[in-house]
């Protein structure tokens, strides 16, 4: 009997996995979340190397299968492109600061086991002792299936209540947390300004951290990771449905001084004062290879209006996941296929009226000397990158051209191989515009305007 009931407590909770119980949030609302960045932010060249670095992980992490607003930090030593929002999870809430990661789909915060916590700081862990709500998932539940199993797990004992669900979860470059597989009770401020609670929001509480990539200077003091991606496990996709499966942001310009703080926003933040009727929307591709990413079907770029002639095979997915763009959180700079890369650079080169640095700045192939100029955006050369479905991407020349050294900037564009990696439009091109990532209608909508949301 017991065994029937588990199984029936489990194929219910399985259906009710999406969206995560919520508490004191009207129809209209949506959770506004600060995104928080991190001093001091790496140079042009750091950040180059970190997000090569990143790219090269996700790339190998591809393989076939069969509105709550929160401000968003960026991570500065990891690279590149790191964000942080500020997660209050348990009851009572402990507050910890997670990377917001769209490459990415588990939810996971570093764990205590301890009795006697003296010896850790408050928000550096979480103390699942210290919160009457912590309820560790049963092995055999169906959410358990969700996250991958560590290779030498106990079997699970179907007839025992507090068998738990193990996970352990690897990224490319060695480093992995593993730890119990549990729910808890989250608090997120509203639009209104009013505290959610998210009931049996679905994460990883890991008791074991190892590798650079999670627990190194890369790291950056962080505590868990919030992934955004597609998966059914990530944040947006549990808080989704309730919020009309939907979130967006905006990042804000990080070279203001003091600099504006930008938002993650879960649920029709978009829809606020007109912002959506601005909005020019492209659809969400599926790679089989690769179901956590954001893709997109980039179509052409123009240079001063002038459309290269880049063959359509370039942006395309081919049969063994590679090639393709994806709108990515986490990356810096932005990444071009290698046959498009160079037309851009060369064409850039041609038509921008400014002195070609006498030196370049390692890891940059086309830098310019602005010494003398008080607005040397004026002197170059406009992008447009055109989506499927019509959509017309027009950053300001600030969003691809970089400071990297006094009087001298750099295209902030690299190339990538198509054939092991993909292009990416990465945050510093999308800062500025209103980006949101309608999950129902599968589909990326942006616009210069509505970034300035109360």
């Amino acid at each position: 009997m017991f065994h029937l009931i588990i199984i029936l407590r489990s194929l219910l909770s399985l259906l009710l996995f999406l969206p995560a119980n919520l508490a004191a949030v009207s129809d209209d609302e949506y959770l506004k979340l600060p995104l928080l960045r991190k001093s001091p932010l790496p140079s042009p060249t750091q950040a180059l190397a970190l997000d090569t670095r990143r790219l090269h992980f996700l790339s190998l992490r591809r393989k076939p299968i069969p509105f709550v607003k929160s401000p968003v930090v960026s991570g500065a030593s990891s690279g590149s492109g790191q964000y942080f929002v500020d997660l209050r999870i348990g009851q009572p809430p402990q507050s910890l600061l997670l990377i917001a990661d769209t490459g990415s789909d588990l939810v996971w915060v570093k764990c205590s086991a301890c009795r006697n916590c003296s010896l850790h700081s408050p928000a550096t862990v979480f103390f699942p002792r210290h919160s009457s709500t912590f309820s560790p998932t049963h092995c055999y539940d169906p959410l358990c299936r969700l996250v991958p199993e560590p290779v030498r797990t106990p079997k699970c004992n179907h007839t025992r209540i507090h068998s738990t669900c193990h996970y352990e979860y690897a990224y490319a470059d060695g480093s992995l947390t593993s730890g119990l597989f549990a729910t808890e009770t989250t608090t997120l401020k509203t639009s209104s300004g009013r505290e959610a609670y998210l009931k049996s929001v679905a994460f990883g509480c890991g008791f074991r951290i190892s590798g650079q990539g999670v627990s190194g200077t890369s790291f950056n003091g962080a505590h868990g990771v919030m992934g955004l991606g597609r998966g059914p496990i990530s944040f947006a996709s549990q808080l989704g449905r309730r919020f009309g499966n939907k979130f967006s942001y905006c990042l804000m310009d990080y070279t203001l001084s003091p600099p504006p703080t930008s938002y993650l926003i879960i649920g029709d933040g978009a829809g606020v004062n007109g912002a959506r009727s601005k909005l020019l929307f492209t659809p969400l591709l599926t790679n089989p290879f690769s179901p956590t990413f954001y893709y997109v079907r980039l179509k052409s770029v123009s240079v001063n209006g002038a459309k290269l002639r880049i063959h359509p095979s370039v942006w395309e997915i081919d049969g063994s996941g590679n090639g393709g763009t994806v709108v990515d959180s986490g990356t810096t700079l932005a990444f071009l296929s290698d046959p498009a890369y160079r037309l851009v650079v060369a064409t850039v080169r041609r038509r921008i009226r400014l002195p070609i640095a006498a030196e370049l700045t390692p890891g940059f192939d086309l830098c310019v000397n602005v010494s003398g100029v008080s607005k040397p955006e004026k002197f170059m050369p406009r992008l447009k990158f055109e989506f499927a479905g019509g959509a017309v991407f027009v950053p300001p020349p600030r969003n691809y051209f970089i400071e990297t050294e006094e009087h001298v900037q750099c295209l902030a564009i690299q190339s990538v191989n198509p054939n092991v990696g993909f292009s990416v439009i990465g945050n510093l091109m999308q800062q500025g515009f209103l980006f949101e990532f309608d999950r129902d209608r599968s589909r990326l909508g942006f616009s210069r305007r509505g970034c300035a949301l109360p």
